[in-house]
């Protein structure tokens, strides 16, 4: 007896057009909820991982995902290539080009050569070169494994973004801080197991919209869907109760509550119920943890000068980062950082300025303040864009000033703690930055190396949908990067 499919049958026509909506399909999984919701439960009680994960002994227990959304540049930044100066405004030769150029500079009757005007010096041990634009993250490059040959099969934002956080350009996958937070559940009794953060970024940067999708949960439980924090005013909405309504009441009133929703979902068996109960529930508790989570008068005055005077003012890159380690360090599984503006078509050297010197510091100190705390052998720490950008100029070139197009076939990211080799640099591109010349990595890659640092097989670790064993690293084969394991 399915008593979702019986009770389906016994609507009138009236009541499916009033109650029907988009559905999760058939995942009766039900919701643990401990008789003291108010905080007596067990950790596990609230986020517990699936049985049998992770498969193996994890290096890390947490992830903290910078993702710098529009693009940064490769060239200006971390791919040094000191002779591109003897080909500025030379045309980049058609064999490189090939037949994939966005319409934004199809349409240049020639693609001059574009040299980073920045300079580059070798910082640490391992004598990484690294633009001066990253003084700060200069610092860190021990810390990190550097990889210069990521690639992706997208070139616009909206699907390379999608693809980059879903494994698949289609929307309506599950984002990956979902999968994890699916897959592991968290430690944190009183947040969510996944929280996404969008702080504010200068005024010069061209930011892309960002989509729900990438921190939703597509066609996993909908609780598994990250919670945006939000950067100005209260982290989240309605923390205060109204006039007249203290906690007991609130407690009371989803008592009853949860009665009727256990009742319905008793009756239809529809998921979205035990969903919608445990973000009942997981608000009642954020109205407790929030206030305390998000203040910061009790950081030390030497940790809030590691992050800079930013990191004062509310939704600013430097505030969201010392938060995403308050969090990680309350128990939360995933933490994603959104910062936008890195989409430099023009202005290049004015805009990715300003760009870094919103996020450099607070990016270095997020890792340095990780390690000072012995978290970041437990925190897996990774930053990068959803594609680079080209070595030609799109628009007008001069040694000052620049604009870069959208470039998918190779650009950087790196990861640093729980599991990740530091100081290591891992794959080399050709002498115009345009393709891998050795050791190419695929996005999906990247998160299957993501996965096995948490301790997942990221090929076992698959859920059956619209007829596909469906995957965060998509269906096609993917291998980690074991070049950048410790």
């Amino acid at each position: 007896m399915n008593p979702l499919s019986e009770y389906q049958q016994q609507l009138t026509r009236r009541n499916f057009f009033g109650h029907s909506g988009l559905r999760l399909g058939g995942m009766a999984l039900t919701y643990l909820l401990g008789r003291d919701l108010a905080g007596a439960a067990a950790p596990s009680a609230v986020h517990p991982p699936l049985p049998g994960l992770p498969h193996f002994a994890p290096k890390a227990k947490a992830v903290i995902y910078l993702h710098m959304n529009g693009g940064p540049s490769q060239l200006d930044l971390w791919d040094y290539k000191p002779g591109l100066k003897n080909h500025f405004n030379k045309d980049l030769p058609r064999s490189f080009l090939g037949e994939r150029i966005t319409t934004m500079t199809s349409g240049q009757t020639s693609f001059p050569v574009a040299p980073s005007k920045f300079n580059f010096a070798q910082h640490g041990q391992s004598g990484r070169w690294v633009s001066e634009l990253l003084p700060h993250t200069a610092k860190i490059v021990d810390d990190i494994a550097l990889v210069k040959t990521v690639h992706t099969n997208a070139i616009n934002h909206d699907p390379a973004c999608t693809f980059l956080m879903t494994g698949s350009e289609i929307p309506g996958k599950a984002s990956l801080g979902s999968w994890i937070s699916y897959g592991l559940g968290s430690a944190a009794n009183d947040l969510p197991a996944f929280v996404a953060l969008m702080p504010r970024f200068p005024e010069s940067g061209n930011g892309q919209a960002l989509f729900s999708r990438m921190w939703g949960s597509g066609f996993l439980p909908g609780r598994h869907a990250g919670v945006v924090l939000r950067s100005a005013g209260d982290p989240v909405l309605y923390l205060e109760n109204p006039p007249g309504v203290d906690r007991s009441d609130r407690r009371a009133m989803l008592d009853v509550l949860n009665q009727f929703n256990q009742r319905s979902f008793e009756r239809s068996g529809d998921p979205d119920i035990q969903t919608r109960i445990s973000q009942y529930e997981m608000a009642y508790r954020l109205q407790a943890s929030v206030p305390e989570l998000a203040d910061l008068s009790k950081e030390s005055p030497a940790t809030l000068e590691l992050y800079g005077p930013e990191v004062k003012t509310p939704g600013s890159f430097a505030s969201s980062a010392l938060l995403a380690r308050r969090l990680v360090e309350r128990g939360v599984r995933v933490v994603q950082i959104m910062h936008r503006g890195w989409d430099s078509h023009g202005d290049l050297p004015h805009q990715l300025g300003n760009q870094c010197l919103d996020t450099d510091r607070g990016t270095a100190a997020l890792v340095q303040d990780l390690k000072q705390r012995g978290l970041l052998d437990d925190v897996l720490v990774i930053w990068g864009g959803e594609f680079g950008r080209t070595v030609y100029s799109q628009g007008t070139l001069t040694h000052e000033n620049y604009g870069r197009d959208h470039h998918p076939r190779n650009f950087c990211m790196w990861m640093a703690g729980g599991g990740i080799k530091g100081g290591i640099v891992h794959g080399e591109t050709d002498d115009f930055s345009y393709n891998p010349a050795a050791d190419p990595v695929h996005i999906n890659e990247i998160n299957a190396t993501m996965l096995h640092c948490l301790g997942i097989d990221h090929e076992r670790f698959s859920l059956k949908f619209q007829g596909l064993d469906q995957r965060l690293t998509g269906v096609e084969s993917v291998s980690v990067v074991k070049n950048l394991l410790a």
